[in-house]
């Protein structure tokens, strides 16, 4: 398993930065200034020519009679050191060598001059002028920023042309000589002594700022590396939430300003509980690992970004112009998790792997000026595909009325619902098949909006569990299955559907028990529905909760058998009272095939003891038939369709029984 980022940034932190040895520091040093001594001495050398030339007064001043002489060599020395700087520029040759350039231009330009002005009459004035000579050597210890060795060469020559010079000069005493030789060689100490100075100043500026660029780029880095763990989740070495909310501006903001399209993909590892539960923690934290690094490998090709956005939960953000490549996104996620093929043995769903349920959202016209809202509508889808059996992928769709806006209007009508009177029963019967009487109903719920307009039980019971509305509601259908109907004898017993969140809510047993009694009704007159489906997990509280509830007498029946994975494994489980056969395979067998495997379905329910009763009987016909597969209770349109209250008090279907029913005077 390679190293998460978190563990690299980790690394980072505790680093510290190399530091170059001694003779790199030298070497560095001089690469780094290479550019700074060209352009330096380039400067120096026009500067020192052109007041090399500008002494060409002073000559006509004191040695006018080899003045012609001298300027001649002062313009010859100076064109000839400023044509060869410029080539060797030119030609990019290395600062050493254009430093020892011009400082031969110097000591040349010394001797161009000296050499002349040597030969003229006037005694007098040379032995005056000669101190200028001093100027040469100055200029290389001071002018130019040589380095020591070549300054002090250059010095020692001028030095000794000095001296012999002095000494070719017949007329000089000496006085003279002691005088003047003093002089210049307190200006080569002096001069060498400050150079060796400088370039020892220069080379600990150097290093001075170069421990600090180094001490900057320390902080650079170490703020870099806590910047990215600040942005970094510790497990996956992905993008945290607080990452993943700036990438997710960066995109709205493009998408609002600049019209770049986008798509926030939310993906959830499926069942990842039951993982935790029968692998281990430390085998659920290297399953989300393994399933970032691949999905991170993956989204690369997309040029899409990837983070954690919570548990085992991580969202996709990429630039994508239509809604089929967000399609194709969607559908490379779920192939790559199902590809890696890690073992999840835990599931009853048919699935032995790890497995994610994907959902979609991408920008529209009509996704209006809120961030939020492309997470929100990215969420919706992520439950309509874990509704749709996990393991796949969904993109909102707007048009859809349960991932639609209208879904946001109902969740709110939900919240009202039962004070304003908006939510009702309809009791629809059950039919014995062999006596013909009715023995039971089923509670069936119904919702209607303001205006009344009616809303569809497919529409509204998914969101209700989906915002967990569906808690109060179920406890309100129970209270009033038992006043409308248990309480004055209107049936011997009334089914009622629960949903998986119902079970699993804490107290959910007792509470049905506290409206038991306050209504005076037994427990054998209640039935819940249970539909089995892929919500229905073998989870230890479902379990435990439908003990309890058989312990007060309610009956539990097996919804819609059939249609999901798990129906067997119920079986296995728990000891239903009934088992309910949806009513597709009741339409499906006109045929041949179809009435075989209803009738193998009916076997196998009667081999483990159960009542049966078979949903969605429509005509005459099909109620023959389960006359002749002896099935025990039926219920449909041809039974008897749903009614409030009122009417199904008032069916003279019911009366013979209701009579067997009311207790003596």
């Amino acid at each position: 398993m390679k190293h998460t980022l978190a563990e690299v940034v980790e690394i980072d932190l505790h680093a510290e930065p190399s530091r170059p040895a001694s003779a790199e520091l030298r070497t560095l040093y001089r690469d780094e200034s290479e550019s700074a001594r060209k352009h330096a001495t380039r400067q120096g050398l026009w500067i020192a020519v052109g007041s090399y030339l500008l002494f060409s007064a002073t000559d006509i001043l004191l040695v006018p009679d080899v003045a012609l002489y001298t300027i001649a060599a002062r313009f010859a020395v100076g064109i000839i050191a400023l044509a060869a700087l410029e080539i060797q520029l030119h030609l990019n040759v290395s600062a050493n060598r254009i430093d020892a350039t011009a400082a031969a231009a110097v000591v040349l330009a010394y001797i161009g001059w000296l050499y002349p002005a040597m030969m003229t009459a006037d005694i007098k004035s040379i032995s005056y002028y000669m101190v200028f000579g001093a100027i040469f050597m100055m200029s290389v210890n001071l002018f130019f920023s040589f380095q020591f060795r070549l300054s002090w060469i250059s010095s020692v020559v001028i030095l000794l042309i000095f001296f012999v010079a002095l000494q070719s000069f017949t007329a000089a005493d000496a006085t003279y000589r002691i005088a003047f030789g003093t002089f210049y060689l307190s200006c080569f100490v002096f001069t060498s002594y400050v150079n060796w100075k400088l370039n020892r100043e220069r080379y600990k500026v150097f290093l001075n700022a170069l421990e600090a660029r180094i001490q900057q780029k320390e902080a650079t880095e170490r703020g870099k590396a806590l910047l990215r763990l600040s942005n970094t989740d510790p497990l996956t070495g992905l993008d945290n939430r607080r990452a993943v909310d700036q990438t997710l501006r960066n995109h709205w903001n493009d998408w609002q300003n600049y019209g770049r399209s986008f798509a926030a993909i939310l993906i959830d590892v499926d069942f990842f509980k039951k993982y935790n539960d029968c692998y281990g923690h430390q085998e659920g934290d290297r399953c989300l690992i393994l399933v970032a690094d691949a999905l991170s490998t993956m989204i690369e090709r997309y040029n899409g970004s990837i983070g954690r956005y919570g548990g085992e939960e991580f969202i996709v953000l990429a630039r994508l112009d239509t809604t089929d490549e967000v399609a194709e996104l969607s559908d490379a996620i779920c192939t790559t998790v199902r590809d890696m093929a890690l073992a999840h043995g835990q599931r009853r769903d048919g699935m032995s792997i790890v497995t994610v349920s994907v959902g979609a959202s991408f920008t529209r016209i009509q996704s209006g000026s809120k961030l939020e809202k492309i997470i929100h509508e990215a969420d919706r889808a992520l439950y309509a595909a874990k509704a749709s059996g996990r393991d796949c992928a969904r993109l909102f769709d707007p048009n859809d009325p349960q991932s639609s806006d209208e879904s946001e209007n109902i969740a709110a009508l939900l919240k009202i619902a039962i004070d304003q009177n908006l939510v009702s029963l309809v009791y629809q019967p059950i039919q014995n098949v062999v006596s013909g009487e009715v023995e039971a109903a089923e509670a069936l719920m119904r919702l209607k909006m303001l205006d009344g307009t009616s809303v569809t039980p497919g529409l509204f019971i998914p969101i209700a569990e989906r915002t967990g509305a569906i808690l109060e509601l179920g406890r309100w259908a129970i209270r009033t299955v038992c006043e409308e109907i248990l309480v004055g004898d209107h049936a011997r017993v009334v089914s009622v559907n629960v949903s998986p969140i119902q079970l699993k809510a804490p107290g959910f047993a007792a509470s049905v028990a506290a409206i038991l009694s306050e209504a005076g009704v037994a427990g054998d007159r209640l039935a819940f529905e249970i539909t089995e489906g892929l919500e229905m997990e073998m989870h230890s509280d479902i379990l435990r909760c439908i003990a309890d509830l058989k312990v007060l007498g309610i009956k539990i029946w097996l919804d819609d058998f059939g249609t999901g994975f798990a129906g067997l494994s119920w079986l296995r489980l728990i000891d239903f009272d009934t088992v309910k056969i949806d009513r597709s395979f009741l339409h499906d067998s006109d045929s041949a095939k179809g009435k075989a495997m209803l009738q193998d379905i009916v076997g196998l329910i009667r081999n483990r003891g159960h009542k049966i009763l078979v949903e969605g009987v429509e005509t005459g016909e099909q109620l023959a038939l389960m006359r002749e597969f002896r099935i025990d209770q039926v219920q449909g349109f041809y039974v008897g369709r749903p009614a409030p209250a009122e009417s199904f008090r008032s069916n003279p279907a019911m009366r013979p029984r209701l009579s067997r029913l009311r207790r003596p005077a």
